[in-house]
């Protein structure tokens, strides 16, 4: 955790970065499927999840926050 953040701040940022980064695994999963590579197929696939646990932990950040939009001092 930034000491000049929100968690309120943290967690939107987490949550863009595991909303992109989930997209990035479908489309890398979806160009496997086309091609017949399992292994992109399999690299997309962890990459969305990846970007899901990152956008729960944003969340969490979010609901955390005691004060949220006040920087901590």
């Amino acid at each position: 955790m930034a000491d000049d953040k929100d968690l309120a701040t943290e967690g939107a940022k987490d949550r863009a970065k595991g909303a992109a980064k989930e997209a990035e695994g479908r489309i890398r999963n979806a160009t496997g499927g086309a091609t017949g590579n399992t292994s992109e197929q399999l690299k997309g696939k962890a990459q969305e999840i990846g970007g899901k646990i990152q956008q729960g932990i944003g969340k969490a950040k979010q609901k955390s926050d005691p004060k949220p939009g006040v920087d901590e001092e």
